[in-house]
């Protein structure tokens, strides 16, 4: 079997573009690749790319010069962690505190 690589992209959909803009852009220091009122793509650190779109958004076929892109959504609760450096860790809570995001818990993986 040929080898995995890294992910590339995570998609996420939501129901308040501002709202989520305001979140990974202002928040979390996501670099804006591109924004559209159907979606709007992060750069996230350099090493990968964040995909948010609008709820309902992509449920019809989209013809790019690239490509026809399929029908794609999602509803329901969604997930996505970011890697931070231990050493890092109260410096954003802080950061998070300042922005007003509660902090739901703490886990400690074996990994």
């Amino acid at each position: 079997m040929p080898k995995l690589g890294r992910i590339v992209e995570t998609a996420l959909y939501v129901n308040d573009m501002a709202r989520a803009r305001a979140f990974y852009v202002d928040g979390l220091g996501g670099r804006v690749l591109l924004d559209t009122p159907r979606l709007l793509a992060l750069d996230i650190h350099g090493e990968s790319v964040l995909l948010l779109f609008q709820r309902g958004a992509t449920l019809a076929p989209l013809e790019t010069p690239g490509g026809l892109v399929p029908p794609h959504g999602a509803t329901g609760v969604q997930h996505l962690a970011f890697a931070v450096a231990a050493a890092d860790m109260p410096e954003w809570e802080r950061h998070l505190a300042a922005i007003g995001v509660a902090v739901e818990s703490r886990v400690r993986w074996p990994r």
